[in-house]
């Protein structure tokens, strides 16, 4: 049960906050601090955090490094908008078109991956002179009107009207649709020639814009090495491959630093958004492109909060600690670790149809037992019963699919993986139904 004070929150939250801003849980939990991978609620209740404020806490909470830089940038200017030389957003800046693999590039920063991806849509759009965008299906970038246009997925796309003219191509779904049944090689074979026939139909298109890793459709991805197929069909027409790291940034597949690395062999993308991870709780997101691209706007833009001073002081700080400490390696290590486990938990149980991902960005897709009908109401049970056991969680899931997010904090320690798959497992033994088999 929820303490008083939470109660009371909770009413004055229903009274003044839209409907449509969804919480977690029966009763909503006030997260009131954190440190390292865990967190705590008002009621003093600790949780081990597998979900990390929607796959922002990138390092750690209250890590130190971090709230420094914070701390000493604060007592010296916090803002001053991009109008002005600004030298922790050029630092920054310099880094990520470093890191980005990208030539010659140029870096925007925003204060979200929704800006982020708005913003790289307004180039491809301005570069190219067409308003038409592929756009995979089951995906989603944002909560802007133009993100949500080319969102994928009916369950985060409030309405049909849209500045940009969206079709959507398969692949980013490999285990289900009407190419699930063929090998990998034969799948991307099948989505370029989707691709090819989709494009013989249409006009000029600006840019496919694409998760390497699906996030809010449930950590669902393609085989490796279908967006370099795309980009060979793609590229000479001029069309841009905008690839979305918002959640698949900096590391979290453990095996690459961007999720577009799995898809490398046809070179970078033109444009890279990135967000969440890299400013550890602060409101940093931004464009990576070519400086053919990026410098494509024949009208004025600044951001009056993107790349402000202690944004920017926050993000070098983590992505120092990052790089130092080989966050990525860690996910590579203990994420696959995590991932042998979960796949075993979910051999054993009847409502567990399929455990994906990579390093620490793991899915979990439930299903009613003896079907491959989605369960929205095992993944909402799940969560609760995870919640009771100490363990904060993420939903996803796209068309009639269910799943659980799995995505901690790139420290994650062994010990840390083993306490939080072993409350997973005992959350879903509890929701497993009679007669069920969960040995």
């Amino acid at each position: 049960m929820a303490d008083l004070h939470t109660t009371d929150l909770y009413a004055r939250h229903k009274a003044v906050i839209p409907d449509w801003v969804s919480l977690y849980y029966r009763d909503p939990i006030e997260i009131t601090h954190g440190e390292g991978r865990y967190v705590w609620d008002a009621g003093g209740k600790r949780y081990l955090d597998f979900f990390g404020g929607i796959l922002t806490t990138m390092t750690a909470h209250a890590l130190p490094e971090v709230t420094k830089a914070i701390s000493e940038q604060a007592g010296r200017i916090i803002h001053s908008s991009t109008l002005y030389l600004n030298r922790p957003m050029v630092e920054l800046a310099e880094r990520i078109a470093h890191l980005s693999g990208i030539p010659d590039a140029r870096v925007f920063f925003t204060t979200s991956g929704t800006e982020a991806n708005d913003t790289a849509l307004l180039l491809a759009t301005a570069h190219r002179r067409t308003n038409q965008i592929l756009a995979m299906r089951n995906s989603y970038h944002g909560r802007s009107f133009s993100a949500v246009s080319v969102t994928g997925n009916r369950s985060w796309s409030p309405t049909t009207l849209s500045p940009l003219q969206t079709l959507y191509v398969h692949g980013g779904v490999r285990g289900r649709g009407p190419y699930a049944h063929l090998t990998d090689a034969g799948f991307i074979e099948a989505c370029v020639a989707d691709l090819e026939d989709l494009l013989g139909h249409t006009g000029d298109v600006a840019a496919l814009i694409a998760e390497p890793i699906q996030g809010v459709g449930g950590f669902t991805s393609p085989p490796d090495g279908l967006y370099a197929a795309f980009r060979d069909v793609l590229a000479p027409r001029g069309i841009l491959w905008i690839s979305d790291e918002v959640q698949t940034g900096w590391g979290r597949t453990g095996e690459h630093f961007w999720g577009w690395q799995a898809h490398a062999a046809s070179g970078p993308p033109d444009i890279l958004t990135f967000a969440k991870g890299i400013g550890n709780g602060m409101s940093i997101g931004g464009v990576v492109a070519r400086a053919e691209v990026m410098n494509c706007l024949t009208a004025n833009s600044i951001s009056t909060f993107g790349g402000s001073p202690i944004t920017m002081a926050a993000g070098l700080a983590n992505l120092s600690y990052l790089l130092e400490h080989d966050l990525q390696g860690n996910a590579r290590r203990v994420g696959g670790l995590l991932l042998e486990r979960l796949r075993a938990i979910g051999a054993s149980s009847d409502l567990v149809r399929e455990v994906r991902g990579r390093g620490l960005m793991v899915g979990m897709e439930l299903v009613k037992p003896g079907s491959d009908e989605a369960n929205p109401e095992a993944a909402a049970a799940v969560l609760e019963a995870a919640r009771e056991g100490g363990l904060l969680l993420g939903k996803g899931g796209g068309h009639n699919t269910s799943a659980l997010r799995i995505a901690p904090p790139l420290s994650l320690t062994v010990a840390e993986a083993e306490e939080g798959a072993a409350i997973l497992d005992r959350a879903l033994r509890s929701i497993q139904p009679k007669g069920a088999t969960h040995p």
